[in-house]
């Protein structure tokens, strides 16, 4: 990383002693002195930010004094002063869903710049790039030893392309490193080893330099390392090879929302109901946008492995972040986890001169406060669509059977029958159903097999999973799992024969605690047999169900459920079969895996009968506190992360021998359905163009709120009657070997027949219909994808409608990209996520809010309309109102106000340019 030293800022350039040594560093203290205002009263969130003012101011350019001066400025205006400033991160985080398009797009700059006369070599990243492969493990084999070896074995020989170019990236480029399959999730790979907290390096004098550790990332759960007081946030894949590309993000100083926690967790709950009692709270109170910082005397007893759960969901509650300052609890982990003694007493050294560090008198000023006693914290889950929808667990049985009412009051239009419904009033018949506790459920009964002698009903669960590095990064709710199967296996429980169960931790450290306390036979005993490392479950990687169970299912369109440790529940993301989707805690997930049934109220009635016959609650198999700290403290062992991590970039012999080319250039196959050169620079002009009015543009789709990236372009498998599915069997591709959206995402001609392809979106120009289906120009239902195309080849432009939260969830560039290639010009909507927000823009699709009360519903939009959006041309500024008028059927118009949702002057810069990748190429084939 190169640090350039302004004039004003060198004076406060300061040497720091740290366990024998002295290194260079900018002192936020002698920034005061030297009169650049004060910034004692700031967050430690902000001072991260404000540290990097200090070390890259270059009189203006890019980063000026007054820029400096505004962080005092937020502190006397009570925490607001949203001025634009250009952030630099110290390092890139990847994984390989979005990392293979990433790497895609670089390759495709190699082959731009050439044609646009420049060096190929300009396309290198200028900070350190880390990409983890542990996105394309799918769960095909689960319930016994062998599931981890042939699962491996099919995720090799699905993606041997993609690691193949993935591969040549790692020689093709500079600064970029990966982290091969079967080594575990990238946020707890970055948790446990990449990490530093204070990170140094050279400056262009050659001097040893501190810095704060930051980072973005191509994931939303970057945010996880926030947890060890490191500055990282997800962006879209077309942000961060920006940033690897030198250049800086365009941000506004933000608001930081102080979260005030007290108390201490009480006997029985875990990290994961804190994490999720945290979500409902800051969902609730509204922190898009912001950074969330927590703070209170209760982080005394907060381990850190809790701090990393609250952070990694920052995604979930809408924040950029959620950030633990560095304290004593910091200095722990680091040390456990098997961090250099050298780099624990720089980043206590350094935090302590610097203002960094968490005492009892850490009082800074917020924007705005909450509070939460942990002692009020209760036991809980989340779902079934949403992770912020919290219920507590003693009402999760009775709020499920609200919501499979609910659902069963709205069945979609183009969804038969299939004989669930009386002749009459359209009501559920009402048929007993035994369960192995005794009760009796109304609801739809479906045999799955003459030969099985069980029966599926609305709320059975069909998956259950341990995966996602929100909680398999936590050894307190990993080793609590491990006992909740030990008591069960002990009273002879077993996991009901239709749950498909499964164990995929976030690292080999897990593995190794769990295997040293015992418990990974107790878990194999009932199921829970390790099945790879990796996300698998939580991106939808869950693999397919026994046939029979999926045929029951979809023949009485049954409203089966699902129960994972992860972060994410939106619907159709983890499993086509599953409508309902609930996240808890491991020691939850097992204990419904012996349920089978959300229709039980776990929580009070028997979940089972032990061997001889008596009912087993689940007091009967819950840990006590002590009993998972015993264990933790006995096997979570510095040596284990020293000995798992010694070869991490190694691989094992089937990573050894993915063979590949040195070229500087990427040959691309022709033939591939993997990797495909994407569009985007080909016949590139030297000149930026200009930002034009939408003239005469028609509707792609009208859709609701929350409408998340996985609506939009979804990661998990797709049916061969898709536009995607019919794309690889016209090129001969057999079903068995589709793999998912997320593998193919470096093939843009199937990621743009994915976008909006869900096959739960709801497209509300149609009646009631889910999946990707719009009207075509001839007014005939069709799918989004033909009908874009059929648009664009008329040459009419396209717009989409949106609700409040458009773009929720996770990071993915292709949900813009997908957006752009389909034709969409404009996304207007009541109200757009952080990420996705700056993903379009990046695509040069310009985002649109709408103003004075305006919305979709209140419009009486059908998706026959005309759009005309004017105002754009000339001199816009960012954040401009500007006209736009809506032409009825019937002929009628309509001119409302927008708001144009380009924030900063840079990003006015990227849409003249079609995108930052634009902007970027051309800026570096003019230098």
């Amino acid at each position: 990383m190169t640090i350039i030293v302004g004039q004003d800022t060198a004076k406060a350039r300061k040497t720091l002693k740290a366990g024998g040594t002295s290194i260079a560093y900018y002192s936020i203290p002698a920034a005061e002195a030297a009169g650049l205002g004060d910034f004692s009263r700031l967050p430690v969130a902000l001072k991260v930010v404000l540290e990097n003012m200090l070390r890259f101011e270059d009189g203006g350019r890019t980063v000026s004094i007054d820029d400096i001066k505004a962080f005092s400025e937020w502190a006397d205006k009570g925490g607001k002063n949203p001025r634009e400033i250009a952030y630099r991160p110290a390092r890139v985080l990847m994984q390989d869903f979005t990392g293979v398009p990433a790497v895609v797009d670089l390759a495709a700059m190699r082959d731009g710049i050439k044609e646009l006369g420049g060096d190929a070599q300009k396309i290198n990243p200028l900070n350190p790039v880390d990409l983890v492969i542990d996105h394309s493990v799918m769960i095909d084999e689960f319930g016994n030893p062998r599931a981890f070896q042939m699962n491996v074995d099919r995720e090799y020989e699905r993606n041997m392309e993609r690691y193949q170019f993935l591969k040549w990236g790692q020689s093709a480029f500079n600064n970029f490193r990966v982290v091969p399959p079967g080594t575990g999730i990238c946020h707890q790979v970055n948790l446990e080893y990449l990490a530093q907290t204070v990170w140094s390096d050279e400056d262009q004098n050659g001097e040893q330099v501190a810095y704060p550790d930051t980072l973005v990332g191509t994931d939303s759960h970057t945010t996880m390392v926030n947890g060890l007081a490191v500055l990282g946030w997800g962006v879209g894949g077309i942000e961060a090879e920006a940033a690897m590309l030198g250049q800086p993000i365009s941000m506004l100083i933000p608001e930081v929302i102080g979260f005030e926690l007290t108390g201490e967790m009480v006997e029985g709950t875990t990290g994961t109901d804190l994490v999720l009692r945290v979500v409902e709270m800051l969902r609730a109170k509204g922190v898009v946008g912001k950074f969330v910082e927590f703070y209170g005397e209760g982080l005394d007893k907060l381990p850190l492995a809790d701090r990393a759960t609250i952070a990694n969901m920052a995604p979930e509650y809408g924040a950029t972040c959620g950030f633990f300052p560095i304290d004593d609890e910091t200095l722990r982990y680091l040390r456990t986890t098997g961090r250099d003694d050298d780099r624990i007493a720089l980043v206590e050294a350094y935090a302590k001169e610097n203002g960094f560090w968490r005492d009892a008198n850490y009082n800074p000023v917020y924007t705005d406060t909450l509070s939460l006693d942990m002692g009020t914290v209760v036991p809980a889950i989340s779902g079934p669509k949403r992770p912020q929808d919290h219920i507590p667990l003693d009402e999760a049985a009775k709020t499920f059977a609200e919501y499979i009412e609910g659902e069963r009051a709205g069945i979609p239009a183009n969804k038969k029958q299939k004989g669930r419904w009386e002749a009459e009033g359209g009501q559920p018949a009402p048929r007993a159903i035994p369960g192995d506790a005794g009760h009796h459920r109304r609801g739809f009964v479906c045999q799955t097999d003459e030969n099985q002698n069980y029966q599926l009903h609305d709320g059975s669960i069909v998956i259950a999973s341990i995966t996602s590095c929100t909680n398999t990064s936590n050894p307190y709710v990993m080793i609590g799992a491990g006992l909740v199967a030990r008591k069960a296996r002990a009273l002879g429980l077993n996991r009901k024969p239709w749950v498909k169960t499964s164990l995929a931790p976030g690292s080999q450290v897990v593995s190794a605690y769990l295997e040293a306390a015992g418990l990974q036979e107790d878990l194999d005993a009932i199921g829970f047999n390790l099945v790879g490392y990796g996300c698998t479950t939580c991106i939808g990687n869950s693999g397919p169900l026994e046939p029979e169970i999926s045929k029951a299912i979809n023949d009485c369109d049954l409203i089966a459920t699902s129960v994972l440790s992860g972060n994410r529940n939106f619907e159709g993301r983890i499993s086509p079969d599953v409508r309902a989707n609930y996240l808890a805690s491991p020691p939850l997930v097992v204990a419904y895996a012996l349920a089978g049934d959300m229709n039980i109220d776990i929580a009070n009635d028997p979940i089972a009968q032990d061997k001889d016959g008596n009912d087993v609650y689940l007091k009967d198999l819950w840990p006590s506190t002590q009993e998972i700290a015993d264990l933790v403290e006995k096997t979570v062992t510095r040596e284990a992360f020293q000995s798992k991590y010694a070869d991490v970039f190694k691989g094992d012999d089937k990573w050894q021998a993915v063979e590949t080319t040195g070229d500087e250039t990427y040959d691309w196959p022709a033939t591939s359905t993997y990797i495909q050169n994407p569009p985007y620079f080909q016949g590139m002009s030297k000149d930026a163009g200009v930002i034009s009015d939408i003239e005469g543009a028609k509707v792609l789709a009208v859709l609701g709120d929350m409408i998340t990236t996985d609506h939009i372009s979804p990661a998990g498998s797709f049916p061969v009657s898709s536009p995607a599915g019919q794309y690889l069997t016209e090129r001969q591709v057999a079903p068995r070997e589709f793999n998912s959206y997320g593998s193919r995402r470096g093939n843009h001609e199937i990621m743009m027949r994915g976008t909006f392809a869900n096959i739960r979106i709801k497209n509300e120009m149609l009646d009631g219909v889910e999946g990707g289906y719009t009207k075509g120009p001839d007014g005939k239902q069709t799918s989004i994808f033909d009908a874009s195309m059929a648009y664009q080849d008329a040459g009419t432009p396209l717009v989409v409608f949106g609700g409040e939260q458009y773009g929720a969830g996770s990071s993915r560039d292709w949900a813009a990209k997908g957006t752009s290639l389909l034709g969409v010009k404009a996304v207007i909507a009541e109200s757009f996520e952080r990420i996705h927000r700056s993903n379009l823009v990046g695509m040069g699709v310009i985002p649109f809010e709408f103003t004075g009360g305006d919305t979709r519903k209140s419009l009486s939009l059908t998706g026959d309309e005309i759009v005309s959006i004017t105002g754009l041309e000339g001199e816009l500024k960012p954040l401009s109102n500007v006209p736009c008028d809506i032409t009825y059927a019937d002929g009628s118009t309509k001119t409302i106000e927008l708001k144009c949702r380009i924030d900063t002057e840079v990003e006015i810069d990227y849409v003249k340019n079609g995108g930052v990748l634009h902007y970027v190429l051309r800026n570096l084939a003019k230098s």
